[in-house]
């Protein structure tokens, strides 16, 4: 954050408005969906108050519920598959192909049922999922593609921005993503209809007085929300431009060493390198406890994939074979790669890395 995001917080308490229930939303809200659609290069976005309530939206909008599936990854947040449950819809969940942990199109294939109605790709770790055999799936099979882009703003498939090859992007700016106001989400789409009905969806169903026309909630994005993530769009460029510094620093220094496989960008793909996650061959919990003690934030996403979450396992799904998404919830930890990071604290993580791979690597 920044004086200006101060001042732009400051303006709005002076305007006397902090929300706006019309059906376009308040002044703030209209400025930043213009400038947001026109980064992810589409004709139209829709600000909310989450990225949960953007998959919600975008599923109810797509008229998705009672008896449909929608095929999603295990390996992902819990959001992805709750908002399937929230409409009625039956998840399907689909294995993750290892060299970027998306969602693996040989598997989705497989998955696909007469009752399947849309997949959710989510571009997890901001690595870009393979959009064009997705893309050519869902023509084949008649499904609508909702990218979960929560993770991947800035991120690009083959000089498309993620968000912006889908039938709908949905995007969040949670306190730890690219760009924040703490708690906020976008929906974006080329689809005039889905972009009219989505506003409506936001605001309760209603466009007018007190009469909705379809099955609606409370999306709404505040005014105070969309005045600081209006103003750190401003900046988007630059978190991106240092996240890939940082991202390549790390790569440099920690390259080559056994024990440890980093994250790669694919062929016509550009990361935005919203997560760094290694994958650890061996000992991975002792290796992460060994980073905590030296004081790095390192972490793991996701230690327990969906299906044998308690929820999902009281579900039914605890038994079904995902082997890939099981190996990656064993091994994977995600090291700070954000743009407040010095180039001390990247020496210190690849030295910790380093110091705890000789530890533990060789048991």
């Amino acid at each position: 954050m920044s004086e200006e995001e101060i001042v732009e917080v400051m303006n709005v308490f002076n305007s006397g408005k902090l929300t706006d229930s019309s059906l376009d939303g308040s002044i703030m809200v209209k400025n930043f969906e213009k400038t947001f659609a026109n980064f992810i290069g589409t004709k139209y976005a829709v600000a909310v108050n989450s990225c949960t309530s953007a998959l919600l939206a975008s599923l109810v909008a797509l008229n998705i519920g009672y008896n449909d599936e929608v095929l999603v990854p295990s390996f992902t947040f819990v959001a992805t598959a709750n908002a399937v449950l929230a409409v009625g819809a039956k998840p399907v969940f689909v294995d993750i192909d290892l060299n970027d942990y998306t969602i693996d199109v040989t598997e989705l294939e497989k998955k696909i049922g007469k009752k399947c109605k849309a997949v959710i790709p989510v571009h997890l770790y901001g690595h870009p999922a393979n959009m064009g055999s997705i893309i050519k799936l869902a023509r084949e099979h008649d499904l609508f593609v909702i990218e979960d882009a929560a993770q991947s703003l800035g991120a690009s498939y083959k000089g498309q921005k993620t968000g912006a090859i889908g039938n709908l992007g949905c995007f969040s700016f949670y306190s730890t993503k690219v760009i924040t106001c703490g708690e906020g989400g976008a929906i974006t789409t080329n689809d005039e209809d889905l972009y009219n009905k989505l506003k409506m969806i936001r605001n309760h169903g209603l466009v007018s007085d007190h009469n909705p026309k379809i099955l609606g909630f409370n999306f709404r994005m505040t005014e105070i929300g969309a005045a600081l993530i209006k103003t750190q769009m401003k900046r988007v460029e630059m978190f991106l431009n240092i996240r890939r510094k940082n991202a390549d620093k790390l790569s440099e220094s920690l390259s080559g060493l056994d024990g440890i496989k980093l994250p790669r960008e694919k062929v016509d793909c550009v990361n935005n390198w919203y997560l760094y996650t290694i994958f650890i061959e061996k000992n991975r919990d002792k290796v992460l406890e060994n980073l905590n003690k030296r004081g790095l934030g390192a972490t793991v996403y996701y230690k327990i994939p969906l299906h044998k979450t308690y929820l999902y396992t009281r579900l039914g799904y605890g038994d079904i074979s995902l082997p890939n998404t099981i190996l990656a919830s064993d091994h994977v930890i995600s090291l700070p790669v954000h743009p407040g990071l010095t180039d001390n604290d990247l020496s210190v993580i690849t030295y910790s890395v380093k110091e705890a791979l000789k530890i533990y690597y060789r048991n």
